[in-house]
């Protein structure tokens, strides 16, 4: 929460989450070679896809950890689908992680301790999380709630001005 009392909001669209996918692959294209993908479910799924397409991954995989309930974190992070053995097996080497965004870094230490030789990249990433993955795109605040587009539907907009008083 920022010091005025309110998080600051960033909306992503379509078209700029593809974008910053396909712009994070291009990145990861010079870390590999990589023969499996896993992304954490939900929100790494669809970076996970780009990324797979992108880097012609055949062999994706997820693992589904759940530590928020809407916008509120619910106590610690729990995997409620796990990552198939043949890919825990070498923990993680050549294994690529994909997320959406990492924030505090509690999903991204629980994906670590199961592959931690594997490479984990997301599109966003805020200062706590940061040191939880080895490649990013974008950095945000911490105080900044981002409002990826399967969250959204198309709506007016108030103009920023309008929103400070």
């Amino acid at each position: 929460m920022s010091e005025s009392g309110r998080e600051r909001a960033f909306h992503v669209s379509w078209d700029q989450f593809h974008r910053d996918a396909r712009a994070l692959a291009w990145r990861l294209a010079e870390t590999g070679p990589y023969a499996a993908i896993v992304g954490i479910a939900r929100g790494g799924l669809v970076p996970a896809a780009i990324v797979a397409r992108e880097l012609n991954l055949r062999v994706v995989e997820c693992v589904s950890v759940v530590s928020y309930e809407h916008t509120t974190q619910e106590g610690p992070p729990k995997i409620v689908k796990p990552i198939a053995p043949e890919i825990v097996r070498g923990e993680g080497e050549g294994v690529l992680i994909i997320d959406d965004l990492v924030d505090t870094g509690a999903t991204a230490r629980v994906v670590r301790a199961l592959l931690p030789k594997a490479h984990f990249a997301c599109v966003y990433a805020k200062p706590l999380g940061r040191p939880h993955v080895d490649t990013f795109m974008t950095e945000v605040s911490q105080d900044t709630w981002i409002y990826f587009p399967w969250d959204l539907g198309l709506a007016f907009q108030a103009p920023i001005a309008e929103k400070k008083e």
